[in-house]
């Protein structure tokens, strides 16, 4: 009895040896998500080329042992997909020290094949962009590179079917405001809405958001197989979050669509398991 309760042992210690080590060293590392999807945008004139927008989050630079390679090879998959538009969902740094500019500086580095390619690009900040004491050099640095950074406010995409990105503030620290992101809208604007922070989109009115995308979660991270889409995931006792995907039926207002990447990056510990790095892409085309 003794030798197979060793023996059992043993192959549980190997096991969790094996998935720490794919965790660590293969998932986060040298798996990619390519997700795509194609949605029916509201508001789009009818007859219209479809749209591709891609999605990038959470590069959550500063981390220790920082996803660098992986985020690298992820702005190299957008800038050859050509999209028309590219939103970029905030985290970009993790915890800067006193000195935010080298961790803002290796940051722009890794995006500057994007920010080269000349593809429309818009931007809000995260909780970690915040905290760091990062928001405001990363501001600076993103909009003179041509990237407008959106803090509860909308903008026009140059010469893309009046297509519309608003963008909405993270929700911790409490910088999102919905009412005024969409204060300058013109209400026949087709949108696409960039948050960090999912629990916002509960507070968009109906039919203002039909296609919402936002971060943060890094789809939990480790996510094990068969537990639900709904989790606290440790944020806080009173976060409530849509892990990853598309957000099930009934969460937010009617006419509203909410889908959360998994994101680049980590947080607390670099690993990774069943929640890999993900890059998505939209195809949008006018409804029928």
């Amino acid at each position: 009895m003794r030798r197979w309760l060793v023996r059992g042992g043993l192959a549980l210690l190997a096991a969790l040896v094996l998935l720490v080590g794919y965790g660590v060293l293969i998932e986060p590392r040298l798996v990619l998500d390519d997700e795509r999807h194609a949605v029916e945008l509201p508001r789009l004139p009818a007859g219209s080329d479809p749209l591709e927008v891609a999605v990038l989050a959470d590069m959550q630079i500063g981390m220790w042992w920082a996803n660098t390679g992986m985020v690298a090879r992820a702005v190299e998959r957008v800038v050859e997909a050509e999209p028309d538009v590219v939103l970029l969902g905030g985290d970009f740094v993790y915890h800067a020290g006193p000195d935010v500019e080298p961790e803002v500086t290796a940051a722009m580095d890794l995006l500057s094949p994007l920010l080269d390619s000349g593809v429309p690009t818009y931007a809000v900040l995260g909780n970690h962009d915040h905290a760091s004491g990062a928001a405001d050099e990363l501001t600076t640095v993103l909009e003179d590179a041509g990237v407008p950074v959106l803090l509860n406010e909308s903008e026009p995409v140059p010469g893309v079917e009046a297509l519309h990105v608003v963008g909405v503030g993270p929700s911790r620290p409490g910088l999102a405001d919905v009412d005024q992101a969409l204060a300058g809208l013109p209400e026949t604007a087709p949108r696409v809405v960039l948050m960090h922070n999912p629990t916002a989109f509960p507070e968009m009115p109906a039919g203002s958001a039909p296609l919402t995308v936002a971060g943060h979660t890094h789809c939990g991270q480790i996510a094990l197989p068969g537990l639900p889409n709904w989790s606290y995931l440790g944020l806080t006792e009173e976060e409530e979050v849509v892990v990853d995907g598309w957000a099930p039926a009934g969460y937010g207002a009617d006419g509203n669509a909410l889908f959360v990447t998994c994101g680049l990056g980590f947080s607390l510990v670099p690993v990774r398991v069943n929640a890999p790095p993900q890059v998505v892409f939209f195809e949008l085309t006018p409804p029928d």
